[in-house]
Protein backbone atom coordinates (compact mmCIF):
# COMPACT_ATOMS: atom_id res chain seq x y z
CA UNK A 1 0.00 0.00 0.00
CA UNK A 2 1.56 3.31 -1.03
CA UNK A 3 1.47 6.37 1.21
CA UNK A 4 -1.33 8.17 -0.69
CA UNK A 5 -3.64 5.15 -0.47
CA UNK A 6 -2.73 4.70 3.18
CA UNK A 7 -3.67 8.29 4.04
CA UNK A 8 -6.93 7.91 2.16
CA UNK A 9 -7.66 4.71 4.08
CA UNK A 10 -6.94 6.27 7.48
CA UNK A 11 -9.09 9.29 6.56
CA UNK A 12 -11.90 6.98 5.49
CA UNK A 13 -11.63 4.92 8.66
CA UNK A 14 -11.87 8.09 10.70
CA UNK A 15 -15.12 8.93 8.88
CA UNK A 16 -16.49 5.42 9.23
CA UNK A 17 -16.33 4.67 5.50
CA UNK A 18 -13.90 1.76 5.42
CA UNK A 19 -13.86 -1.33 7.63
CA UNK A 20 -11.25 -3.32 5.75
CA UNK A 21 -11.55 -6.73 4.07
CA UNK A 22 -14.14 -9.07 5.60
CA UNK A 23 -14.12 -12.81 6.06
CA UNK A 24 -17.74 -13.77 5.42
CA UNK A 25 -19.46 -15.81 8.09
CA UNK A 26 -22.09 -18.48 7.39
CA UNK A 27 -25.60 -17.12 6.74
CA UNK A 28 -26.85 -18.23 10.12
CA UNK A 29 -24.04 -16.36 11.88
CA UNK A 30 -24.62 -13.24 9.79
CA UNK A 31 -28.32 -13.36 10.56
CA UNK A 32 -27.57 -13.61 14.25
CA UNK A 33 -25.28 -10.59 13.99
CA UNK A 34 -27.98 -8.63 12.21
CA UNK A 35 -30.23 -9.32 15.22
CA UNK A 36 -27.47 -7.64 17.26
CA UNK A 37 -24.96 -10.23 18.41
CA UNK A 38 -23.94 -7.93 21.23
CA UNK A 39 -27.17 -8.59 23.09
CA UNK A 40 -27.41 -6.97 26.46
CA UNK A 41 -29.13 -8.74 29.27
CA UNK A 42 -29.77 -7.65 32.78
CA UNK A 43 -26.26 -8.56 33.91
CA UNK A 44 -24.28 -9.23 30.77
CA UNK A 45 -23.25 -8.80 27.18
CA UNK A 46 -22.44 -11.28 24.45
CA UNK A 47 -20.41 -11.07 21.25
CA UNK A 48 -18.43 -13.22 18.86
CA UNK A 49 -15.17 -12.45 20.65
CA UNK A 50 -14.31 -11.07 24.08
CA UNK A 51 -10.84 -9.59 24.53
CA UNK A 52 -9.57 -8.77 28.01
CA UNK A 53 -6.96 -6.03 27.85
CA UNK A 54 -6.57 -3.20 25.34
CA UNK A 55 -2.80 -3.06 25.16
CA UNK A 56 -1.08 -3.38 21.81
CA UNK A 57 -1.95 -7.07 21.50
CA UNK A 58 -5.56 -6.47 22.48
CA UNK A 59 -5.95 -3.55 20.07
CA UNK A 60 -4.41 -5.55 17.22
CA UNK A 61 -6.64 -8.54 17.98
CA UNK A 62 -9.78 -6.39 18.10
CA UNK A 63 -9.01 -4.61 14.82
CA UNK A 64 -8.21 -7.92 13.11
CA UNK A 65 -11.47 -9.51 14.27
CA UNK A 66 -13.49 -6.41 13.39
CA UNK A 67 -12.09 -6.50 9.87
CA UNK A 68 -13.48 -10.03 9.68
CA UNK A 69 -16.95 -8.68 10.54
CA UNK A 70 -17.02 -10.11 14.06
CA UNK A 71 -18.70 -8.40 16.97
CA UNK A 72 -16.12 -7.68 19.65
CA UNK A 73 -16.13 -6.69 23.31
CA UNK A 74 -12.82 -5.19 24.46
CA UNK A 75 -12.11 -4.45 28.13
CA UNK A 76 -9.35 -2.32 29.63
CA UNK A 77 -8.34 -1.55 33.23
CA UNK A 78 -7.22 2.03 32.53
CA UNK A 79 -8.95 4.82 30.63
CA UNK A 80 -6.50 4.61 27.68
CA UNK A 81 -6.09 1.92 25.06
CA UNK A 82 -2.62 1.17 23.70
CA UNK A 83 -0.71 -0.53 26.50
CA UNK A 84 3.02 0.03 26.50
CA UNK A 85 2.75 2.58 23.70
CA UNK A 86 0.34 4.88 25.60
CA UNK A 87 -0.72 4.06 29.17
CA UNK A 88 2.79 2.84 30.04
CA UNK A 89 4.51 5.66 28.14
CA UNK A 90 7.12 3.61 26.27
CA UNK A 91 8.17 4.59 22.73
CA UNK A 92 8.41 1.58 20.42
CA UNK A 93 11.42 -0.71 20.69
CA UNK A 94 11.90 -2.15 17.19
CA UNK A 95 14.42 -3.89 14.96
CA UNK A 96 16.49 -2.03 12.38
CA UNK A 97 14.47 -3.21 9.34
CA UNK A 98 11.11 -2.04 10.67
CA UNK A 99 10.61 0.65 8.02
CA UNK A 100 10.82 -1.95 5.21
CA UNK A 101 9.76 -5.36 6.51
CA UNK A 102 9.53 -7.48 9.62
CA UNK A 103 6.08 -6.57 10.96
CA UNK A 104 2.45 -6.84 9.96
CA UNK A 105 0.93 -4.38 7.51
CA UNK A 106 -1.47 -3.08 10.15
CA UNK A 107 1.42 -2.32 12.52
CA UNK A 108 3.19 -0.42 9.76
CA UNK A 109 -0.04 1.47 9.09
CA UNK A 110 -0.20 2.38 12.77
CA UNK A 111 3.33 3.77 12.61
CA UNK A 112 2.56 5.68 9.43
CA UNK A 113 -0.61 7.08 10.95
CA UNK A 114 1.33 8.37 13.96
CA UNK A 115 3.67 10.26 11.63
CA UNK A 116 0.76 11.50 9.56
CA UNK A 117 -0.99 12.74 12.71
CA UNK A 118 1.97 14.96 13.45
CA UNK A 119 2.04 16.24 9.89
CA UNK A 120 -1.69 16.99 9.92
CA UNK A 121 -2.04 18.53 13.36
CA UNK A 122 1.34 19.78 14.64
CA UNK A 123 3.22 22.94 13.58
CA UNK A 124 6.28 21.13 12.27
CA UNK A 125 9.17 22.89 10.58
CA UNK A 126 9.22 22.49 6.82
CA UNK A 127 12.29 20.27 7.09
CA UNK A 128 10.58 17.97 9.60
CA UNK A 129 7.37 17.86 7.57
CA UNK A 130 9.29 16.83 4.47
CA UNK A 131 10.91 13.81 6.15
CA UNK A 132 9.13 10.58 5.23
CA UNK A 133 10.67 8.94 8.31
CA UNK A 134 9.88 11.73 10.76
CA UNK A 135 10.99 10.94 14.29
CA UNK A 136 9.17 13.58 16.40
CA UNK A 137 11.45 13.18 19.41
CA UNK A 138 14.65 12.27 17.57
CA UNK A 139 15.18 9.77 20.38
CA UNK A 140 17.95 7.27 19.86
CA UNK A 141 16.02 4.23 21.12
CA UNK A 142 13.54 4.25 18.25
CA UNK A 143 12.92 5.59 14.76
CA UNK A 144 9.54 6.79 16.03
CA UNK A 145 9.79 8.40 19.46
CA UNK A 146 6.49 10.22 20.00
CA UNK A 147 4.06 11.40 22.64
CA UNK A 148 1.67 8.78 24.07
CA UNK A 149 -1.42 10.84 23.28
CA UNK A 150 -0.68 10.75 19.55
CA UNK A 151 -0.71 6.95 19.46
CA UNK A 152 -3.87 7.07 21.59
CA UNK A 153 -5.54 9.43 19.12
CA UNK A 154 -4.65 7.19 16.18
CA UNK A 155 -5.94 4.04 17.90
CA UNK A 156 -9.16 5.80 18.88
CA UNK A 157 -9.60 6.90 15.27
CA UNK A 158 -9.20 3.33 14.07
CA UNK A 159 -11.81 2.12 16.56
CA UNK A 160 -14.28 5.00 15.98
CA UNK A 161 -16.38 3.55 13.11
CA UNK A 162 -16.72 0.19 14.85
CA UNK A 163 -17.83 1.90 18.05
CA UNK A 164 -20.34 3.99 16.14
CA UNK A 165 -21.75 0.93 14.39
CA UNK A 166 -21.72 -1.05 17.65
CA UNK A 167 -19.53 -3.71 16.12
CA UNK A 168 -17.22 -2.94 19.04
CA UNK A 169 -18.08 -2.39 22.69
CA UNK A 170 -15.13 -0.86 24.53
CA UNK A 171 -15.32 -1.09 28.31
CA UNK A 172 -12.66 1.15 29.78
CA UNK A 173 -11.80 1.03 33.47
CA UNK A 174 -13.12 -2.51 33.77
CA UNK A 175 -11.18 -5.41 35.29
CA UNK A 176 -11.72 -9.14 34.81
CA UNK A 177 -12.50 -10.70 38.20
CA UNK A 178 -13.87 -14.16 37.44
CA UNK A 179 -14.81 -16.76 34.86
CA UNK A 180 -17.35 -19.52 34.22
CA UNK A 181 -16.07 -22.76 32.68
CA UNK A 182 -17.54 -25.99 31.41
CA UNK A 183 -15.75 -28.97 29.85
CA UNK A 184 -12.46 -27.11 29.27
CA UNK A 185 -14.22 -24.17 27.67
CA UNK A 186 -14.67 -20.65 28.96
CA UNK A 187 -18.35 -19.74 28.93
CA UNK A 188 -18.13 -16.24 30.37
CA UNK A 189 -15.80 -13.72 31.95
CA UNK A 190 -16.99 -11.58 34.83
CA UNK A 191 -15.80 -7.97 34.86
CA UNK A 192 -16.16 -5.15 37.37
CA UNK A 193 -16.26 -1.44 36.69
CA UNK A 194 -13.46 0.28 38.58
CA UNK A 195 -15.59 3.42 38.68
CA UNK A 196 -18.93 2.12 39.91
CA UNK A 197 -18.29 -1.42 41.10
CA UNK A 198 -20.99 -2.70 38.73
CA UNK A 199 -20.37 -6.25 37.50
CA UNK A 200 -21.10 -7.76 34.09
CA UNK A 201 -20.84 -11.22 32.55
CA UNK A 202 -19.34 -11.32 29.05
CA UNK A 203 -20.20 -14.31 26.87
CA UNK A 204 -18.69 -15.38 23.55
CA UNK A 205 -17.56 -18.45 21.61
CA UNK A 206 -13.94 -17.25 21.98
CA UNK A 207 -11.95 -15.26 24.51
CA UNK A 208 -8.51 -13.64 24.29
CA UNK A 209 -6.26 -12.77 27.22
CA UNK A 210 -4.44 -9.58 26.25
CA UNK A 211 -3.98 -8.31 29.81
CA UNK A 212 -0.55 -7.05 30.74
CA UNK A 213 -0.04 -9.74 33.39
CA UNK A 214 -1.98 -12.67 31.92
CA UNK A 215 -4.74 -12.13 34.47
CA UNK A 216 -7.31 -14.34 32.73
CA UNK A 217 -5.15 -17.46 32.97
CA UNK A 218 -5.55 -18.18 36.71
CA UNK A 219 -9.22 -17.16 36.64
CA UNK A 220 -9.96 -19.76 33.95
CA UNK A 221 -7.74 -22.48 35.36
CA UNK A 222 -5.49 -22.28 32.30
CA UNK A 223 -2.11 -23.83 33.07
CA UNK A 224 0.65 -21.22 33.12
CA UNK A 225 4.26 -20.56 34.07
CA UNK A 226 5.87 -17.63 35.85
CA UNK A 227 9.49 -16.66 36.28
CA UNK A 228 12.41 -18.79 35.15
CA UNK A 229 12.09 -22.43 34.13
CA UNK A 230 14.90 -24.85 34.91
CA UNK A 231 17.43 -26.01 32.36
CA UNK A 232 16.06 -29.52 32.81
CA UNK A 233 12.61 -28.31 31.73
CA UNK A 234 13.65 -26.29 28.70
CA UNK A 235 17.15 -27.45 27.72
CA UNK A 236 18.15 -23.81 27.40
CA UNK A 237 21.76 -22.71 27.50
CA UNK A 238 21.10 -19.78 29.84
CA UNK A 239 18.33 -21.22 32.02
CA UNK A 240 19.07 -21.74 35.74
CA UNK A 241 19.66 -25.20 37.18
CA UNK A 242 16.50 -25.02 39.29
CA UNK A 243 13.17 -23.45 38.39
CA UNK A 244 12.66 -20.00 39.91
CA UNK A 245 8.97 -19.04 39.49
CA UNK A 246 9.40 -15.88 41.57
CA UNK A 247 12.41 -14.67 39.58
CA UNK A 248 10.85 -12.13 37.22
CA UNK A 249 12.12 -9.14 35.28
CA UNK A 250 11.94 -5.69 36.83
CA UNK A 251 8.98 -3.50 35.93
CA UNK A 252 9.13 0.27 35.60
CA UNK A 253 6.75 3.14 36.34
CA UNK A 254 7.66 5.68 33.69
CA UNK A 255 7.28 9.45 33.70
CA UNK A 256 7.87 12.35 31.33
CA UNK A 257 9.84 15.53 31.93
CA UNK A 258 10.76 18.57 29.93
CA UNK A 259 13.69 20.94 30.47
CA UNK A 260 13.17 24.68 30.88
CA UNK A 261 16.49 26.49 30.98
CA UNK A 262 16.88 28.93 33.86
CA UNK A 263 13.79 27.74 35.76
CA UNK A 264 13.43 25.75 38.98
CA UNK A 265 10.81 22.97 39.02
CA UNK A 266 12.17 20.88 41.88
CA UNK A 267 9.48 18.58 43.23
CA UNK A 268 8.80 17.91 46.90
CA UNK A 269 11.23 15.37 48.28
CA UNK A 270 9.68 11.87 47.94
CA UNK A 271 9.07 10.12 51.24
CA UNK A 272 11.34 7.17 50.28
CA UNK A 273 14.06 9.34 48.80
CA UNK A 274 16.81 8.45 51.27
CA UNK A 275 16.18 4.74 50.77
CA UNK A 276 16.41 4.92 46.99
CA UNK A 277 19.30 7.39 46.97
CA UNK A 278 21.40 4.93 48.95
CA UNK A 279 20.04 1.74 47.39
CA UNK A 280 22.57 -0.69 45.87
CA UNK A 281 20.86 -3.40 43.78
CA UNK A 282 21.59 -6.89 45.22
CA UNK A 283 22.45 -8.53 41.89
CA UNK A 284 24.68 -11.23 40.41
CA UNK A 285 27.10 -10.18 38.89
CA UNK A 286 27.29 -7.13 41.19
CA UNK A 287 25.85 -3.75 40.21
CA UNK A 288 28.73 -1.22 40.15
CA UNK A 289 27.35 1.00 42.92
CA UNK A 290 24.23 2.92 43.84
CA UNK A 291 21.20 2.64 41.57
CA UNK A 292 20.77 6.42 41.45
CA UNK A 293 23.97 7.12 39.61
CA UNK A 294 25.09 7.43 35.99
CA UNK A 295 27.14 4.22 36.15
CA UNK A 296 25.38 0.96 35.43
CA UNK A 297 26.15 -2.58 34.27
CA UNK A 298 26.70 -2.99 30.54
CA UNK A 299 24.04 -5.59 29.60
CA UNK A 300 26.39 -7.65 27.39
CA UNK A 301 29.83 -7.32 28.99
CA UNK A 302 28.73 -7.01 32.64
CA UNK A 303 31.36 -4.27 33.02
CA UNK A 304 30.65 -0.90 34.63
CA UNK A 305 29.54 1.59 32.00
CA UNK A 306 29.20 5.34 32.31
CA UNK A 307 26.01 6.99 31.07
CA UNK A 308 25.69 10.66 30.34
CA UNK A 309 22.93 13.13 31.12
CA UNK A 310 22.88 16.58 29.56
CA UNK A 311 19.71 18.23 28.20
CA UNK A 312 21.87 21.06 26.82
CA UNK A 313 24.11 19.01 24.54
CA UNK A 314 26.60 16.18 24.26
CA UNK A 315 28.19 14.14 27.03
CA UNK A 316 31.81 13.48 26.02
CA UNK A 317 33.12 10.11 27.18
CA UNK A 318 29.69 8.71 28.04
CA UNK A 319 28.17 5.75 26.20
CA UNK A 320 24.66 7.27 25.93
CA UNK A 321 23.12 10.62 26.75
CA UNK A 322 20.06 9.51 28.70
CA UNK A 323 18.23 12.72 27.87
CA UNK A 324 18.28 11.88 24.17
CA UNK A 325 17.64 8.17 24.60
CA UNK A 326 13.84 8.23 24.95
CA UNK A 327 13.22 11.87 23.97
CA UNK A 328 9.65 12.01 22.64
CA UNK A 329 9.52 15.67 21.54
CA UNK A 330 12.52 17.49 20.08
CA UNK A 331 11.66 21.18 19.85
CA UNK A 332 13.85 21.58 16.76
CA UNK A 333 11.23 19.59 14.81
CA UNK A 334 8.55 22.18 15.56
CA UNK A 335 7.94 25.84 14.76
CA UNK A 336 9.67 28.19 17.25
CA UNK A 337 7.64 28.62 20.41
CA UNK A 338 5.67 25.37 20.04
CA UNK A 339 7.64 23.67 22.81
CA UNK A 340 9.38 25.49 25.65
CA UNK A 341 11.82 22.59 25.85
CA UNK A 342 12.40 19.04 24.76
CA UNK A 343 10.38 16.26 26.42
CA UNK A 344 12.01 13.05 27.59
CA UNK A 345 10.38 9.79 28.68
CA UNK A 346 12.15 8.43 31.77
CA UNK A 347 12.50 4.66 31.41
CA UNK A 348 16.11 4.00 32.32
CA UNK A 349 18.15 1.48 34.34
CA UNK A 350 17.81 3.79 37.35
CA UNK A 351 14.04 3.34 37.72
CA UNK A 352 13.74 -0.40 37.09
CA UNK A 353 11.99 -1.80 40.19
CA UNK A 354 13.29 -5.22 41.28
CA UNK A 355 12.23 -5.59 44.90
CA UNK A 356 9.05 -7.54 44.14
CA UNK A 357 6.69 -8.91 41.52
CA UNK A 358 3.23 -8.10 40.22
CA UNK A 359 2.26 -11.75 39.65
CA UNK A 360 2.35 -14.57 42.15
CA UNK A 361 1.67 -12.23 45.07
CA UNK A 362 -1.46 -11.00 46.83
CA UNK A 363 -3.16 -7.98 45.20
CA UNK A 364 -2.36 -5.71 48.14
CA UNK A 365 1.30 -6.73 47.92
CA UNK A 366 1.38 -6.02 44.18
CA UNK A 367 -0.17 -2.62 44.84
CA UNK A 368 2.53 -1.94 47.42
CA UNK A 369 5.22 -2.77 44.87
CA UNK A 370 3.64 -0.39 42.34
CA UNK A 371 3.58 2.36 44.97
CA UNK A 372 7.25 1.77 45.80
CA UNK A 373 8.12 1.76 42.08
CA UNK A 374 6.45 5.16 41.85
CA UNK A 375 8.55 6.35 44.77
CA UNK A 376 11.63 5.11 42.94
CA UNK A 377 10.79 7.09 39.80
CA UNK A 378 10.02 10.23 41.77
CA UNK A 379 13.23 9.75 43.76
CA UNK A 380 15.17 9.48 40.51
CA UNK A 381 13.67 12.75 39.32
CA UNK A 382 14.41 14.48 42.64
CA UNK A 383 17.98 13.17 42.55
CA UNK A 384 18.39 14.50 39.01
CA UNK A 385 17.05 17.87 40.11
CA UNK A 386 19.13 18.19 43.26
CA UNK A 387 22.16 15.88 43.48
CA UNK A 388 23.08 14.48 40.08
CA UNK A 389 26.58 15.44 38.88
CA UNK A 390 26.46 18.24 36.34
CA UNK A 391 29.31 19.44 34.12
CA UNK A 392 30.53 22.90 35.12
CA UNK A 393 28.06 23.23 38.03
CA UNK A 394 28.18 21.65 41.46
CA UNK A 395 25.15 19.40 41.05
CA UNK A 396 21.54 19.04 39.98
CA UNK A 397 19.22 19.94 37.10
CA UNK A 398 16.35 21.88 38.74
CA UNK A 399 15.19 22.90 35.25
CA UNK A 400 13.58 19.47 34.82
CA UNK A 401 9.79 19.68 35.03
CA UNK A 402 7.51 16.69 35.64
CA UNK A 403 4.91 16.56 32.85
CA UNK A 404 1.79 14.94 34.26
CA UNK A 405 -0.21 16.04 31.22
CA UNK A 406 1.93 13.92 28.88
CA UNK A 407 0.92 10.68 30.62
CA UNK A 408 -2.57 11.83 31.61
CA UNK A 409 -2.34 11.44 35.40
CA UNK A 410 -2.41 13.64 38.48
CA UNK A 411 0.81 12.34 40.00
CA UNK A 412 2.83 12.66 36.79
CA UNK A 413 3.54 8.94 36.57
CA UNK A 414 2.31 6.59 33.87
CA UNK A 415 -1.17 5.11 34.24
CA UNK A 416 0.19 1.57 34.37
CA UNK A 417 3.59 0.03 35.03
CA UNK A 418 5.72 -0.98 32.06
CA UNK A 419 5.55 -4.75 32.42
CA UNK A 420 8.26 -6.88 30.81
CA UNK A 421 7.14 -10.29 32.00
CA UNK A 422 3.70 -11.81 32.54
CA UNK A 423 2.19 -15.20 33.23
CA UNK A 424 2.79 -17.43 30.21
CA UNK A 425 0.55 -20.25 29.04
CA UNK A 426 1.71 -23.84 29.10
CA UNK A 427 1.38 -24.16 25.36
CA UNK A 428 1.09 -26.92 22.80
CA UNK A 429 4.54 -25.70 21.71
CA UNK A 430 6.91 -23.49 23.68
CA UNK A 431 9.60 -21.38 22.02
CA UNK A 432 12.89 -22.02 23.82
CA UNK A 433 16.28 -20.39 23.46
CA UNK A 434 17.63 -23.11 21.16
CA UNK A 435 15.13 -22.07 18.48
CA UNK A 436 16.10 -18.38 18.37
CA UNK A 437 19.28 -17.63 20.38
CA UNK A 438 22.46 -17.29 18.33
CA UNK A 439 24.78 -19.22 20.66
CA UNK A 440 22.26 -21.94 21.54
CA UNK A 441 21.18 -22.32 17.94
CA UNK A 442 24.76 -22.52 16.71
CA UNK A 443 25.51 -25.20 19.27
CA UNK A 444 22.37 -27.15 18.36
CA UNK A 445 22.88 -27.36 14.59
CA UNK A 446 26.71 -27.24 14.54
CA UNK A 447 27.11 -24.46 12.02
CA UNK A 448 29.00 -21.19 11.93
CA UNK A 449 27.15 -18.26 13.45
CA UNK A 450 27.10 -16.52 10.06
CA UNK A 451 25.19 -19.48 8.60
CA UNK A 452 22.66 -19.93 11.37
CA UNK A 453 19.01 -18.97 11.08
CA UNK A 454 16.23 -19.30 13.62
CA UNK A 455 13.98 -22.35 13.51
CA UNK A 456 11.63 -22.38 10.52
CA UNK A 457 8.32 -23.28 12.16
CA UNK A 458 5.82 -25.12 9.95
CA UNK A 459 2.97 -23.31 11.72
CA UNK A 460 4.38 -19.76 11.58
CA UNK A 461 1.84 -16.97 12.02
CA UNK A 462 4.19 -14.00 12.21
CA UNK A 463 7.73 -12.77 12.65
CA UNK A 464 9.81 -10.55 14.90
CA UNK A 465 13.34 -9.60 15.79
CA UNK A 466 14.97 -8.35 18.96
CA UNK A 467 17.85 -9.46 21.21
CA UNK A 468 17.01 -11.67 24.17
CA UNK A 469 16.99 -8.69 26.52
CA UNK A 470 16.19 -9.45 30.16
CA UNK A 471 16.44 -6.59 32.63
CA UNK A 472 17.65 -7.14 36.22
CA UNK A 473 15.25 -9.39 38.06
CA UNK A 474 13.53 -9.79 41.39
CA UNK A 475 15.52 -12.98 41.89
CA UNK A 476 18.83 -11.14 41.81
CA UNK A 477 19.95 -11.65 38.21
CA UNK A 478 21.74 -8.76 36.57
CA UNK A 479 21.10 -8.20 32.87
CA UNK A 480 20.84 -11.25 30.61
CA UNK A 481 21.50 -9.95 27.12
CA UNK A 482 21.88 -12.61 24.42
CA UNK A 483 22.02 -12.09 20.64
CA UNK A 484 18.95 -13.56 18.93
CA UNK A 485 18.13 -14.34 15.32
CA UNK A 486 15.14 -12.91 13.42
CA UNK A 487 12.43 -15.34 14.49
CA UNK A 488 8.92 -16.60 13.75
CA UNK A 489 5.84 -16.85 15.96
CA UNK A 490 4.57 -20.45 15.85
CA UNK A 491 0.85 -21.08 16.06
CA UNK A 492 1.51 -23.74 18.68
CA UNK A 493 2.70 -21.05 21.08
CA UNK A 494 -0.80 -19.49 20.96
CA UNK A 495 -2.59 -22.70 21.95
CA UNK A 496 -3.10 -23.65 25.62
CA UNK A 497 -2.58 -27.34 26.26
CA UNK A 498 -6.12 -27.88 27.59
CA UNK A 499 -8.51 -24.93 27.43
CA UNK A 500 -10.20 -24.89 24.02
CA UNK A 501 -11.47 -21.37 23.40
CA UNK A 502 -9.04 -19.06 25.22
CA UNK A 503 -6.01 -17.68 23.37
CA UNK A 504 -3.12 -15.49 24.54
CA UNK A 505 -2.85 -12.17 22.73
CA UNK A 506 0.12 -10.43 24.36
CA UNK A 507 3.29 -11.43 26.23
CA UNK A 508 1.50 -14.44 27.74
CA UNK A 509 2.10 -16.84 24.83
CA UNK A 510 4.13 -20.04 25.02
CA UNK A 511 7.65 -18.69 25.48
CA UNK A 512 10.14 -19.19 28.30
CA UNK A 513 11.59 -16.71 30.76
CA UNK A 514 14.57 -16.46 28.40
CA UNK A 515 12.73 -16.09 25.08
CA UNK A 516 10.20 -13.72 26.60
CA UNK A 517 13.12 -11.30 26.36
CA UNK A 518 12.74 -11.08 22.57
CA UNK A 519 9.00 -11.76 22.17
CA UNK A 520 7.83 -8.93 24.46
CA UNK A 521 8.40 -5.81 22.33
CA UNK A 522 5.88 -3.59 20.53
CA UNK A 523 5.73 -5.03 16.97
CA UNK A 524 5.86 -8.63 18.20
CA UNK A 525 3.09 -8.10 20.75
CA UNK A 526 0.99 -6.49 18.00
CA UNK A 527 1.63 -9.48 15.72
CA UNK A 528 0.72 -11.95 18.49
CA UNK A 529 -2.57 -10.13 19.08
CA UNK A 530 -3.37 -9.84 15.38
CA UNK A 531 -2.68 -13.55 14.83
CA UNK A 532 -4.89 -14.47 17.80
CA UNK A 533 -7.74 -12.30 16.55
CA UNK A 534 -7.50 -13.78 13.06
CA UNK A 535 -7.29 -17.31 14.48
CA UNK A 536 -10.45 -16.86 16.55
CA UNK A 537 -12.39 -15.50 13.57
CA UNK A 538 -11.08 -18.26 11.27
CA UNK A 539 -11.95 -21.00 13.77
CA UNK A 540 -15.41 -19.52 14.21
CA UNK A 541 -16.03 -19.44 10.48
CA UNK A 542 -14.69 -22.94 9.84
CA UNK A 543 -16.40 -24.45 12.84
CA UNK A 544 -13.18 -26.07 14.11
CA UNK A 545 -11.27 -25.51 17.36
CA UNK A 546 -7.99 -23.56 17.08
CA UNK A 547 -5.95 -26.66 17.93
CA UNK A 548 -7.36 -28.41 14.85
CA UNK A 549 -6.19 -25.55 12.66
CA UNK A 550 -2.63 -26.46 13.57
CA UNK A 551 -3.12 -30.22 13.46
CA UNK A 552 -4.81 -30.43 10.06
CA UNK A 553 -2.33 -29.50 7.35
CA UNK A 554 -4.84 -28.37 4.74
CA UNK A 555 -6.65 -26.09 7.18
CA UNK A 556 -3.36 -24.75 8.51
CA UNK A 557 -2.24 -23.84 4.97
CA UNK A 558 -5.59 -22.17 4.36
CA UNK A 559 -5.22 -20.15 7.56
CA UNK A 560 -1.66 -19.11 6.75
CA UNK A 561 -2.70 -18.08 3.25
CA UNK A 562 -5.52 -16.06 4.76
CA UNK A 563 -3.42 -14.18 7.28
CA UNK A 564 -0.92 -13.33 4.55
CA UNK A 565 -3.75 -11.69 2.60
CA UNK A 566 -4.35 -9.64 5.75
CA UNK A 567 -0.77 -8.33 5.65
CA UNK A 568 0.82 -10.71 8.18
CA UNK A 569 4.39 -11.60 7.22
CA UNK A 570 5.06 -15.23 8.12
CA UNK A 571 8.67 -15.60 6.90
CA UNK A 572 11.78 -13.46 6.88
CA UNK A 573 13.37 -12.77 3.48
CA UNK A 574 15.96 -15.29 2.40
CA UNK A 575 19.63 -14.39 2.39
CA UNK A 576 21.44 -11.71 4.37
CA UNK A 577 19.57 -8.56 5.30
Amino acid sequence: MDRRNFIQRISAVGCGLVTGPELLLPKSARAAQERDATRQGRNGLSADLVIAGAGLGGCAAALAALRQNLRVILTEETDWVGGQLTQQGVPPDEHRWIESFGCTQSYRELRNAIRDYYKRHYPLTEAARARWNLNPGNGSVSRLCHEPRVALAVLETLFAPYLGGRKLILLLEHKVIGADLKNDRVEALKIRSLRTGHELDLQAPYFLDATELGDVLPLTGTEFVTGAESQKETGELHAPTEAQPDNQQAFTVCCATDYLSGQDHTIEKPREYEFWRDFIPPLRPPWPGRLLDFTYTHPSTMQARRLGFNPDGDTPGAAVNLWNYRRIAHKSNFQPGTYAGDICLVNWPQNDYLLGNLVGVAPEQAARHVERAKQLSLSLLYWLQTEAPRPGIKHGFPELRLRADIVGTEDGLAKYPYVREARRIKAVFTVAEQYVGVAARTQLISKKESEVRAEDFFDTVGIGSYPIDLHPSSGGDNYIDIPALPFQIPLGSLLPQRIENLLPAAKNLGVTHITNGCYRLHPVEWNIGEAAGLLASFALRKGVPPRSVRERGKILSEFQDHIRTQGVETHWPKGPF
